[in-house]
């Protein structure tokens, strides 16, 4: 595992420099810059697969492979993203995160309680949540550069990784874009949850429950008022990072707590 995750950080590491260093060509090929990432992400699936599977009938999603799955899934939907839309950017930061995840997910010890039934059902209500939590992530990256790039053009100083993006129109529509996927999966995920999941209320799971149900609801009336009353620009970011905030904390906050700090205080 420490060698395979020797060669991912390498291959993310290297994706974000090249990225960096040839923004302002734009004749450079991209998959040049690419396929170092792309040999992470093949990689990065293998050992995650060996983390999650480690024994029959249970799935490790303990804090840190959680964290480096959903980070992983980021970085897919970047690569698959950059076939048709200049999003490569977005790899200057995301893929450094990928890198961080899998060496924490390698070097920290998972947790109590992070073991997990790999009933079908339950499986699927997983990987429905994973999805959503992956593409309300890949919002926020986007919302961020969305803020500097409007900051920037109203300051009049549009310099710097802000000239190298999209249009800002159309980094409005793509971030509207995935945020309406992401809260279909949210949707999704939620009500896999009513059906698969006995007590959604149960003492270890309601403020996961909670925060996501108000993560949605973020996401709901974000969406109402772009469709509604054509929000965008700061609203827009502020929503998104909000949905954001209150989505993760339903998700690694009660993971953190539940793995990490009720074992040392009981």
């Amino acid at each position: 595992m420490i060698l395979t995750s020797v060669f991912i950080v390498a291959g993310y590491c290297a994706s974000s420099l090249l990225i960096f260093l040839h923004l302002a060509n734009t004749n450079s090929a991209r998959w040049v810059q690419l396929t170092p990432a792309l040999i992470a992400v093949l990689l990065q699936a293998l050992l995650l697969r060996q983390q999650i599977y480690t024994s029959p009938g249970t799935m490790n999603l303990g804090f840190f492979i959680a964290f480096s799955l959903i980070s992983w899934l980021v970085s897919v939907q970047i690569l698959i993203s950059c076939a048709y839309r200049p999003l490569h950017s977005l790899g200057i930061v995301m893929f450094p995160i990928s890198a961080l995840a899998t060496l924490l997910s390698v070097f920290i010890p998972a947790g109590q309680s992070s073991g997990i039934s790999a009933d079908p059902s339950l499986q699927l209500h997983i990987m429905l949540s994973v999805i959503a939590y992956s593409l309300i992530m890949l919002s926020a990256l986007q919302a961020i550069a969305l803020a500097f790039q409007e900051h920037a053009i109203r300051s009049h100083h549009p310099g710097g990784l802000v000239r190298f993006l999209p249009p800002l129109f159309d980094m409005e529509n793509l971030l509207f874009q995935m945020i309406g996927f992401g809260f279909i999966f949210l949707t999704t995920a939620l009500f896999s949850g009513v059906f698969f999941i006995e007590d959604l209320f149960a003492q270890h799971l309601v403020h996961k429950t909670v925060l996501s149900i108000a993560g949605w609801v973020i996401l709901a009336i974000l969406l109402f008022g772009r469709f509604k009353f054509g929000w965008r620009g700061r609203v827009a970011i502020y929503w998104t990072l909000a949905a954001f905030t209150t989505i993760m904390l339903a998700y690694f906050g009660s993971k953190l707590v539940i793995e990490y700090l009720l074992p040392t205080t009981a």
